[in-house]
């Protein structure tokens, strides 16, 4: 392919790296382990006060009588949260129609495993905190950090099986699920039954615009961000909306692939008999052409797989970031810290992602390969499960995101669940990786 710009090939050698680097499956727990780190030496710096008073500042919208005003803090954990939902809902309704999660003989083992995973370590929270101030934090250990821990896994590169890798992913997708069911069913404040009502009718014009094969994605934004308004309103938690929007949006495509080769033949034929107006310019009806061909190529990619592309690199770069900066600064008073993780809060996260998810997933995964009711995954051995079974003890994101909901108002708890969170994922990452790298042996060198 003949290159115009004069600095376009000395460019592509460093944007095309740049590029496989951003889409790849490390760069969000990479960015992430960042930013957590950014906002831990701003809390506990100079800047400490300038840090938690930007967070605290309101931003507000309205016209008219109406308006809509809260911190940037809140604007991050209410409303870009809810396109980082929108993107789990996404992922969840993939996996379910053509995932791992379709076929039930392989998901079977990770979704016993997620939910082992998840009831375990809220037991053990609930032995901690049962009776104290805390106990409504019962659900915070139950998450699984999927951009931590698959960035983990990926790193290991051929000491673990592709067959591992999917079970993690799929793993932690039921985990996103029942973290989503958590929230919409026990971390709700008061319910506005008429703000609820408007949200669900936003729903069902979603659904009808499915129904009616509506693919342009722009109705769909429209609505759900009214139903995101109207859920915020009406008192459960506004990130609920990404995820039920994201049921609504079509998976599959508008026009079936199968004649695609054949009409795109037709058309670059038909395109090459025309002769280009100069050596940099196309002939109009080129033009038209390339649109035809553009059109085509949409017509037949399903709008959810579309926006999930789409949405990756904001997620990524934008939206993660930005919650790890806003969430995990913790000013830490180094002398009382024995104290702060000695509290049953913090006890009580600390064992629930460690020990609580290790033999909760890889306990379950035991048991129920044992009893045949599932079966190891390909090239994988069960001392790897349990290996894997630490790494579903970081619950970074979603852990903090349900701190801040159990908890609200209550800064003191708050803190005591950050501190329990960051020890926890810190040793069940750093565990989970010397057991995969340097201990537990690959399936294709065990015994």
């Amino acid at each position: 392919m003949k290159l115009y710009a004069p600095w376009e090939k000395a460019f592509k050698k460093v944007s095309t790296p740049f590029e496989n680097f951003l889409h790849a499956q490390t760069t969000t727990g990479l960015i992430l382990m960042f930013m957590t780190i950014v906002a831990l030496i701003a809390a506990n710096s100079q800047f400490a006060e300038a840090y938690k008073h930007f967070f605290h500042t309101e931003i507000s919208f309205g016209f008219g009588s109406f308006g809509i005003s809260h911190s940037i803090h809140h604007w991050i954990n209410d409303g870009l949260m809810a396109i980082f939902f929108f993107i789990i809902g996404l992922e969840i309704k993939r996996e379910i129609l053509v995932g791992e999660l379709s076929n039930i003989k392989v998901a079977i083992l990770p979704i016993l495993s997620a939910i082992g995973g998840m009831a375990l370590p809220a037991l053990i929270y609930i032995g901690f905190n049962g009776n104290g101030e805390g106990a409504n934090g019962w659900g915070i250990p139950m998450a699984t950090d999927i951009a931590f821990a698959i960035s983990a896994l990926v790193l290991l590169g051929n000491r673990v099986s592709a067959s591992l890798v999917t079970f993690l992913v799929a793993l932690a997708i039921v985990d996103d699920l029942g973290a989503v069911i958590v929230i919409a069913l026990f971390y709700t404040s008061d319910i506005n039954m008429i703000s609820l009502f408007f949200a669900f009718a936003s729903f069902l014009v979603l659904v009808s615009f499915n129904r009616f094969g509506i693919h342009a994605v722009l109705p769909y934004f429209l609505v759900g961000l009214g139903m995101w308004f109207f859920m915020l309103e009406s008192g459960v938690h506004a990130t609920i909306a990404g995820v039920i929007a994201a049921m609504a949006i079509p998976s599959k495509p508008k026009y079936a692939p199968a004649n695609f080769t054949t009409h795109t033949k037709n058309l670059l034929d038909e395109f090459d008999n025309y002769p280009v107006a100069t050596d940099h310019m196309m002939h109009e009806k080129q033009k038209a052409i390339v649109q035809n061909i553009k059109d085509k190529i949409d017509s037949i990619g399903a709008p959810a797989s579309r926006l999930e592309h789409t949405l990756h690199l904001p997620i990524s770069l934008l939206v993660i970031p930005l919650f790890a900066l806003a969430n995990a600064g913790i000013s830490i008073d180094f002398s009382s810290i024995k104290d702060t993780v000695a509290q049953p809060v913090s006890i009580g996260i600390i064992m629930g992602l460690i020990v609580g998810k290790v033999i909760g997933i890889a306990g379950v995964a035991w048991l129920a390969i044992k009893m045949k009711i599932a079966t190891l995954p390909q090239d994988t051995t069960m001392s790897q499960i349990f290996g894997v079974a630490f790494l579903g003890g970081i619950g970074f994101t979603m852990s903090i995101f349900v701190a801040d909901l159990a908890f609200l108002g209550n800064e003191d708890l708050i803190f005591q669940a950050k501190i329990g969170i960051l020890t926890a994922s810190l040793f069940a990452g750093v565990i989970g990786y010397i057991l995969l790298k340097y201990i537990i042996k690959p399936s294709n060198q065990a015994e």
